[in-house]
């Protein structure tokens, strides 16, 4: 399952940039990657527990694919595999897709600075 793989990928760069501090949310944008939303939310639950990002709220931005036509020009997001190969409007194979295949992690909120002796 390479949601689990990302989700602590994610919570990894988000524990490291907040150097200690309380993580509170982080924006996450996963382009191309076919993602089920609660799958990611659970791994993302699983991948902070017991870390400063154990509560945190995850904003998961998904942006897909798009299957371009050269048959009949319709541009699809891609939804499953058969859009890859075939359009979904016409059925014709003259497809090329296009975007980004990319996990980006947009934004980490935080408490402010660790105090030290508090």
């Amino acid at each position: 399952m390479h949601e689990m793989g990302m989700c602590e990928a994610i919570v990894e760069a988000a524990v490291r940039r907040a150097g200690g501090r309380r993580v509170r949310g982080v924006r996450v944008r996963v382009g191309g990657h076919a993602v089920d939303p609660g799958v990611v939310e659970q791994g993302f639950r699983m991948a902070a527990a017991g870390t400063v990002a154990q509560d945190a709220a995850l904003d998961l931005v998904v942006v897909p694919l798009t299957a371009r036509c050269g048959g009949c020009g319709a541009e699809s997001p891609v939804a499953d595999a058969a859009c890859l190969v075939a359009c979904p409007r016409c059925g014709g194979v003259d497809v090329e897709i296009a975007g980004h295949d990319d996990v980006v992690l947009e934004s980490i909120t935080m408490d402010g600075p660790v105090r030290e002796g508090a």
